[in-house]
């Protein structure tokens, strides 16, 4: 990571639709044995868990759109 890289806080929102879309797929391909409500549920608890515990979750800002050229 270089110094001009500017972080920002993550939004619990963020890292909790992250961690249920990692819950719920493998990769890009859909795990069906993972309920989406339960991924959802599940994610939001370890992200209640991480604030509880004094993490600090981090975001980088969007890659720029790809130009043809």
């Amino acid at each position: 990571m270089t110094d001009d890289t500017k972080l920002t806080l993550a939004e619990p929102a963020d890292v909790a639709e992250a961690l249920a879309f990692a819950l719920r797929y493998d990769g890009r391909k859909r795990v069906h044995q993972a309920d989406d409500m339960m991924a959802s549920i599940a994610a939001e608890r370890l992200v209640q868990h991480l604030a509880l515990s004094g993490f600090v979750v981090m975001k980088k800002p969007p890659a720029p759109a790809h130009r043809a050229g």
